[in-house]
């Protein structure tokens, strides 16, 4: 098919199905993605907090906007755009947004590759499980970066072809036995779902839904974008990396590091990641998903733009002159048994529990100020810092 066939294709699945299947609620979503929250993703990838908070956001394929909307209730002094290829959907997104009272938000109907036509640079572009959809995602990709500002973070999820081996033989298998039906998404589905209720129980296909994807599948909306999407690109190591370099921007990280530590795999093997120690990053991370195909079913990660600050909180000095705040990213603020970013639970001592409450909306007080009333050590401030618990500026 040619890209402007394939792209309607993708139009009209989304219009038929359109995604993510979330709830419209009468008030803002609940909880937070740490990813979509200005504050906290620039932390992550600076190891600082940023100097404004009146950005530009662009989300990149928004859908039926779940992501929009965080992003707008995340970020209370940002101005979010959100563009689609899918009238459909986007309509389902404005309507979000406007029953929660996002309303720093606009929409415009367009593809990726025509994001040239908003005007002006974004400080921040969130652009998830789009790119592995486009007939040529470097393409996307260019076109998203040239809108990127500088000092500005772009985040991007990308699918994974070792880990959705399974999901790939199941498209193809609906694929054939749709014939000439194919395009027909609702068909799409009822013959998928009538092939894993009609294979047996321990077959492979089966039981890889079973135990990762089931329960999202329950929606149609979901199993349709699964198995009949009609435009799939999966990558692994090299080709993302092909992918990114395509795009002129940096490599931050991947927003989810702790899957990347090839030490969860191999620690009772030392003398392996001694070896190990001697590849490349890149070496490493496709070692890593040849070790643990079945967890790496996507990437997600940041590029930016120079200039990115790259602060070195290991000067005693230099910490002792910033300036922190608490993270916005907690859930069961203040107890000192709280979920982190992350959604992780963090107990805090007491001396570090105080240390944040001083911290909180702190705009005034130094790392030395603070640590005169509360008896906690720098090694433990950086901890803190490490765990993304609290933010640092520089002293001005």
């Amino acid at each position: 098919m040619s890209d402007s066939a394939i792209s309607a294709a993708v139009a009209k699945l989304y219009d038929t199905y359109p995604f993510p299947p979330e709830p419209l609620l009468d008030e803002p979503p609940p909880g937070y993605n740490w990813r979509w929250n200005w504050l906290a993703a620039y932390n992550f990838c600076t190891g600082q907090k940023p100097s404004r908070q009146d950005v530009r956001i662009l989300d990149a394929g928004c859908g039926s906007g779940v992501g929009t909307e965080y992003l707008v209730h995340l970020n209370s002094e940002a101005q979010v755009t959100g563009i689609d290829l899918s009238a459909g959907t986007l309509a389902v997104a404005q309507e979000r947004c406007q029953r929660s009272g996002a309303s720093r938000v606009q929409f415009h109907h367009l593809s990726l590759y025509d994001v040239g036509q908003l005007s002006g640079e974004f400080d921040f572009i969130n652009c998830v499980g789009v790119l592995h959809h486009l007939p040529d995602p470097i393409r996307g990709i260019q076109a998203l970066a040239k809108k990127l500002a500088p000092g500005g973070i772009m985040h991007i999820f990308v699918y994974g072809e070792l880990g959705r081996w399974e999901i790939k033989l199941m498209q193809q298998a609906i694929a054939l036995l749709q014939g000439d039906q194919r395009g027909n998404y609702q068909d799409g589905v009822q013959v998928g779902r009538k092939i894993l209720s009609a294979l047996p129980e321990n077959n492979r296909l089966v039981k890889r839904e079973q135990e990762r994807w089931s329960l999202e599948n329950q929606k149609d909306e979901c199993f349709a974008d699964m198995y009949v999407h009609p435009q799939e690109i999966d990558y692994n190591i090299d080709t993302l990396f092909e992918l990114i370099d395509a795009s002129g921007l940096e490599f931050i990280g991947f927003s989810n590091p702790r899957v990347w530590q090839l030490d969860r795999l191999l620690h009772k093997a030392p003398d392996l990641l001694d070896r190990a120690a001697h590849l490349s990053d890149r070496q490493r991370y496709r070692l890593l998903e040849l070790l643990d195909p079945e967890t790496i079913t996507h990437y997600e990660f940041f590029l930016g733009r120079e200039p990115l600050p790259k602060p070195d909180w290991s000067d005693d000095e230099t910490l002792l002159s910033a300036m922190p705040d608490r993270s916005p990213c907690m859930d069961g603020w203040d107890s000192r048994c709280l979920f982190n970013y992350d959604y992780q639970i963090v107990n805090l001592s007491e001396a570090e529990w105080q240390f944040l409450k001083a911290a909180d909306g702190n705009q005034t007080r130094s790392v030395r100020e603070i640590l005169q009333t509360v008896d906690l050590d720098l090694a433990r401030v950086r901890s803190l810092q490490s765990q993304q618990l609290i933010l640092l500026s520089p002293a001005q």
